[in-house]
């Protein structure tokens, strides 16, 4: 780092010599990581450029429809593209989707019938769907149990890995499975996220004892992680949010489903109704963005995981817990800190939002959020509301505090932002 650019941070965020010396070691150490990255992003962005070219899309795509959105060109070619890019049968994107929970859920609720099971393999899901599926709920509410479909759970190991032979216990045993679910990401949980190759496993391991059981991923924060999407390795069905990594930090809002052709299509009549599915959506003029930041989003993301690499090692070097290493293999863009106290924990979320370009001078608190049982501290200064591809932070206030820190539209942000939380803290 340039002297300028010392003597500015230290006059404008009040950023201290110490920080900027585990900065320095930091860069150091995380150089051999970020070479590895590159090839990732090389080869998804020629993968998205091919679809868009294959589908031969032009500025007549970019449509502006209203009312009932028959015959969108744009809306109906853009899943063509995202069916090519995860290498599946049929997509579904829309901007109908108010987040990824929404289509998730659309996915759940259009592929499960009463009297099914939906086994859980990642243990508890992500706290926004405990609502949908009915897990540790009062009253009905439409979640998947007040209409008769059941619920199982199982653990990963103490390695966070997949626990097989407990997945082969539990289809022998029960024949009413009919979709497992497989969470990609950590939620809020202390875990690495589950690499292609352990979902791959998990499918195998499913398919050895029932070809007919629905093999479901919540993508969300993993697109263009690796070269490799869960459909690439036998996933029937995917869903994720358009402001996080295949948004591009261009899409304005949305949601995706892809996978095979009869489960996308279920799907569809749950955002819509049975009978008209994906035939129906005018797309407000949105849809020029959602294709740019198709296209952007192979560098985008890799920009947020140059990010949550420098996180882990410049937070390790300070003396934080981290999970994953800077030099572990990731398969989402989020990075956990363990703070073990309340106080250094809004502090570092405040000072994400302190560095963020949009409401910085906003001061963020905990707040009893929708979809969650704990109060829940967010950092999101971002240009698209919630963007977590945009540099953000978030937690919920319960031990041993753990911040969960996603997202920067460029390497260059992402370590400003992260530089001025940890001196909040240091200071």
């Amino acid at each position: 780092m340039i002297k300028e650019m010392k003597e500015f941070l230290a006059s404008k965020y009040n950023i201290t010599n110490k920080v900027l010396e585990l900065y320095e070691k930091t860069i150091e150490d995380v150089k051999g990581e970020f070479d590895l990255l590159d090839d990732i992003r090389e080869f998804n962005q020629a993968k998205v450029l091919n679809a868009l070219q294959e589908e031969r899309i032009s500025e007549s795509h970019f449509t502006n429809s209203s009312g009932y959105g028959y015959g969108d060109i744009g809306r109906d070619s853009l899943d063509k593209v995202y069916a090519r890019v995860f290498n599946c049968e049929s997509a579904l994107v829309r901007p109908h989707f108010v987040n990824g929970t929404h289509a998730l859920g659309a996915a759940l609720f259009g592929n499960l019938r009463p009297n099914d099971t939906m086994l859980s393999v990642c243990g508890k899901p992500y706290d926004t769907l405990h609502g949908i599926i009915g897990i540790n709920e009062e009253s009905g509410m439409g979640s998947l149990k007040e209409f008769g479909v059941k619920y199982k759970q199982l653990e990963l190991t103490s390695y966070g890995k997949p626990n097989l032979e407990s997945i082969k216990k539990a289809l022998l045993e029960d024949d009413s499975i009919r979709l497992v679910h497989i969470q990609r990401s950590t939620g809020y949980g202390w875990r690495k996220a589950l690499v292609i190759e352990d979902i791959k496993t998990i499918i195998d391991c499913v398919r050895q004892i029932r070809s007919n059981t629905i093999c479901f991923v919540d993508n969300c924060y993993g697109e263009f992680i690796d070269i490799l999407e869960p459909t690439d390795v036998g996933a029937d069905l995917v869903a994720g949010s358009l402001i996080k990594n295949i948004g591009g930090g261009i899409a304005p809002t949305g949601g995706y489903i892809a996978g095979t052709k009869e489960c996308v299509e279920k799907a569809s009549y749950r955002l819509t109704v049975p009978g008209i599915g994906g035939e129906c959506g005018s797309t407000f003029g949105v849809i020029r963005s959602m294709y740019q930041g198709l296209f952007l989003a192979p560098h985008i993301t890799i920009e947020a995981l140059k990010g949550a690499i420098f996180c882990s090692r410049l937070m390790e070097l300070a003396g934080f817990e981290v999970l994953p290493k800077f030099n572990d293999k990731r398969s989402d863009i989020i990075q956990a800190i363990k703070f073990n106290n309340k106080e250094k924990l809004i502090q570092f979320c405040k000072g994400i939002q302190v560095g963020s370009p949009i409401d910085s001078f906003v001061e963020c608190e905990p707040w009893d959020m929708p979809g969650y049982t704990d109060q829940v501290i967010m950092a999101a200064g971002a240009f698209i509301q919630g963007s977590s591809i945009e540099l953000s932070a978030d937690a919920p206030i319960r031990e041993p505090y753990i911040a969960y820190l996603q997202g920067g539209l460029t390497f260059d942000h992402a370590k400003i932002g992260i530089l001025i939380a940890l001196s909040r803290i240091i200071n």
